[in-house]
């Protein structure tokens, strides 16, 4: 098969193949984060205050 070479790409073009070659990857990269940092916080504990009523009363 021959390889068709057109010329050199327009520099919109050039963004434009870039973005669809590696904007999947920087999207992917922003959720994981934003996702694990929710996670994180969800994993701590609320903070209560150790004194209060309920904790206080036994009976």
């Amino acid at each position: 098969m021959i390889a068709l070479h057109l010329g050199a790409l327009h520099p919109v073009e050039q963004i434009a193949t870039i973005v669809l070659a590696f904007g999947p990857f920087v999207v992917l990269g922003i959720v994981i984060f934003f996702r694990r940092r929710a996670e994180a916080r969800a994993d701590t504990p609320a903070d209560t205050p150790a004194d209060t009523p309920a904790d206080t009363e036994h009976g």
